[in-house]
């Protein structure tokens, strides 16, 4: 099986040693972003994995491609042009101390483009799924264009689309984000989520939910998932639900709306080396679990087991196997060493 993943890949730097901004004297350099996450994730668990971006032709466009090339993906399709590739700052939090991520992605390279960017039809020859969050249309109006542009053609090539919905107010306000997002949802077989995404986006709201409290509840994402189902046609729709004790300590867990059914996965106790791209490895999980003829419930479990295991490894890559998910799948959580 064959999957395609578009939006925009940047570089991260990242205060060592979970210094504050004002601390740091160096910044550690990776590259990652939502839809390079997912692709990574399934090239690690052994699957054609495609990513479709626009760099620029400078050393940190030609560095981003060699570590995805190096890590498996293919970067065949990715254009060249523009004048710069986004960054992000991250500080990395500690205790009751949040986390900040600070963008400088204004202008990047994969922001300028629009419809006719990229030959999708030759893209798509001989694949099977499509992933992009909602991300990549809040980057501007054209991009927006772009990825409907993308699901459009890639429903009309017989791939199944998933989208994690994404929402990120530092790029859009609900508004906007609700009027390009419910468009493009059209064209989508498999929504994710989080807690926050289908109140921002669509209006959703969980009942019995507080976020900044600590408490999610399972019954009214139920109702949140059956709504996004109903409203945009969909065939499945997960959310992932996690409980932020802290900056150090989140309990991670998640449901699958799949044929009128609901599944709810274990619950993992975490904790946390590096979140950033949690999400993300749960997607590449979930979208792994169902091509490769996983029940619904397996696929759910796998998911949110390759995400658990995404905590524990610095960077936004998750750098685990198949058996390493799996296992933890099964119930071996030990953390012990492997002779």
């Amino acid at each position: 099986m064959s999957v395609v993943t578009f939006g925009e890949i940047m570089m991260r730097l990242a205060t060592p040693a979970r210094l504050r901004f004002q601390q740091a004297k160096e910044l550690e350099i990776t590259y990652g972003g939502g839809e390079a996450n997912v692709a990574v994730s399934l090239a690690q668990f052994g699957l054609d994995a495609a990513f479709v971006t626009r760099l620029p032709k400078n050393p940190f466009g030609d560095s981003a491609v060699n570590v995805l090339r190096g890590l498996g993906v293919d970067t065949s399709r990715i254009a060249r042009g523009g004048e710069r590739i986004g960054i992000y700052f991250l500080e990395t939090g500690a205790s009751q101390r949040a986390s900040v991520v600070v963008y400088d992605r204004a202008n990047s390279a994969i922001s300028q483009v629009g419809p006719g960017e990229f030959d999708w039809a030759g893209i798509f020859q001989g694949k099977s799924w499509l992933h992009f969050t909602g991300i990549t249309p809040a980057l501007g109006s054209q991009v927006a264009l772009a990825t409907l542009e993308a699901a459009r053609a890639a429903k009309a090539a017989g791939l199944t689309v998933s989208c994690d919905i994404n929402y990120r107010k530092k790029l859009w306000t609900p508004e906007q984000a609700q009027k390009s997002m419910s468009t493009i949802m059209e064209y989508v077989d498999v929504a994710i989520g989080n807690e926050e995404d289908a109140e921002k986006v669509f209006g959703i709201k969980a009942v019995g939910s507080d976020i900044t409290g600590g408490q999610v509840g399972s019954a009214g994402y139920e109702q949140v998932a059956r709504t996004l189902a109903e409203r945009f046609n969909l065939k499945a729709v997960a959310i992932t639900l996690r409980e932020s004790r802290s900056a150090d300590n989140n309990g991670w867990s998640a449901m699958l709306l799949a044929d009128g059914k609901v599944h709810t996965s274990r619950s993992y106790d975490v904790n946390i080396v590096d979140r950033v791209g949690g999400g993300d490895s749960f997607a590449a999980g979930l979208i792994y679990g169902l091509v490769s003829g996983k029940d619904a419930q397996s696929a759910l479990e796998f998911a949110t087991a390759a995400s658990c295991l995404k905590h524990s490894v610095s960077g936004d890559f998750n750098l685990v196997s198949v058996a390493e998910v799996e296992a933890l799948a099964k119930g071996d959580g030990s953390g012990r060493v492997q002779r």
